[in-house]
C-alpha cells in the first residue's frame, strides 16, 4: 500500500464519506503522489477509510468528470496521462481565460490588491517546497483574477490549475531557474496592473502561460514519457 493510502483517515460508513474521499483523491492525484497511468485500486482506497467501494467509485467517477482519472474495462480507474497535444490545448484555453479575466480585473484593482499580491509573490521567491510554489502561483493569479467579480471564471481557471498542478511542480523541481522567471514576469504583469495598462496586462499574461507551456512541452516527453 503506498504512503499515500497509509495516512488516509478511518471515516467508517458516513453520508458524507465520498466528499472526504474525492477531497483526499483529488489531492493525492494533484501532488503527484499518483502516478501518470497507475492504477488507483478501489479495494485498497476502501479499506484505509473502513468504507465499502461505493463512495469510492462515487469518488473517483466525479474525478472522472474532472479529467483527473479515468476508467479502463477490466482495469479499473487510473490517473489520467495528459499528451503533450492536449497539454497545448489546455494552455490555449488558459490563454483566452485569463487574457479575459485580467482585462476585466484591472478597473477594480485596488491598492489592497497589489500588496496582497505582491506579499504573494515575497513569499513565492524565498520558499523551496515545489508544493507550496504551485499553490503561491495560483494565489497570485486569483489575487488579480478575483476582482473580475466573475467568480465562475475565476472557478474554470482554477479547475484547469488543478488539473495540470502536478506538470506543474514538475517543471519547477526540473527547471533551474524556472521559479526565477517565473517571478520576474508575475512582477511585470503587476506593475502593468497598477499602472491600469490593460494592453500591457494581457500581453505578458498571454506570454507567461506561452512561456510556462513551452518548458513543459520540453520537460515531459523525457521525465513522464508522453511521446
Amino acid at each position: 500500500m503506498s504512503a499515500t493510502l497509509k495516512s488516509a483517515p478511518n471515516l467508517g460508513e458516513i453520508p458524507s464519506s465520498s466528499e472526504v474521499i474525492l477531497k483526499f483523491l483529488r489531492d493525492a492525484v494533484i501532488r503527484g503522489e499518483f502516478l501518470d497511468n497507475e492504477p488507483i485500486r478501489q479495494d485498497d482506497i476502501a479499506k484505509s477509510f473502513n468504507v465499502s467501494k461505493i463512495p469510492v467509485r462515487e469518488a473517483l467517477k466525479r474525478l472522472e468528470a474532472e479529467g483527473l482519472v479515468q476508467f479502463h474495462r477490466n482495469k479499473g480507474a487510473t490517473v489520467t496521462r495528459i499528451s503533450d497535444f492536449e497539454l497545448a490545448q489546455i494552455f490555449e484555453i488558459r490563454v483566452m481565460l485569463e487574457v479575459q479575466a485580467i482585462q476585466m480585473a484591472i478597473p477594480y484593482l485596488t491598492e489592497d490588491d497589489f500588496t496582497r499580491a505582491e506579499h504573494i509573490l515575497d513569499e513565492f521567491i524565498n520558499l523551496d517546497d515545489p508544493s507550496r510554489t504551485a499553490e503561491l502561483n495560483w494565489a497570485f493569479h486569483k489575487s488579480l483574477y478575483d476582482a473580475s467579480q466573475r467568480p465562475v471564471l475565476v472557478n474554470m481557471i482554477r479547475s484547469i490549475y488543478d488539473k495540470i498542478e502536478r506538470y506543474l511542480r514538475l517543471q519547477m523541481e526540473q527547471s533551474v531557474d524556472g521559479k526565477v522567471i517565473a517571478d520576474r514576469e508575475h512582477r511585470a504583469i503587476l506593475l502593468a496592473c497598477r499602472a491600469k495598462d490593460t494592453v500591457r496586462a494581457k500581453q505578458l499574461i498571454e506570454q507567461h502561460i506561452h512561456q510556462v507551456c513551452e518548458q513543459l512541452l520540453h520537460l515531459l516527453p523525457k521525465n513522464l514519457d508522453l511521446l
